[in-house]
């Protein structure tokens, strides 16, 4: 499984942060271990296959938060 790095701009409390992993949990199901953190900007979450950057960037920008950008490791 690759771990899946998103910069995002906007989140400024733990609801922040719960409403991002609960919005990676709905574009990507097979997502494992989501966690966001408003202190780095940024949310982390396991995937088997390749994320479709497009989908998950237009899942943020609909919440209201800035996708910034999206790496794998």
């Amino acid at each position: 499984m690759k771990k899946i790095t998103v910069k995002i701009d906007g989140m400024m409390c733990g609801m922040c942060e719960a409403h991002i992993c609960d919005t990676i949990r709905r574009a990507l199901p097979d997502a494992k271990k989501v966690k966001a953190s408003r202190k780095r900007g940024e949310a982390t979450f396991r995937l088997g296959g390749e994320v479709d950057a497009g989908l998950l960037k237009k899942a943020i920008d609909d919440t209201g938060y800035t996708f910034v950008s999206a790496s794998a490791e």
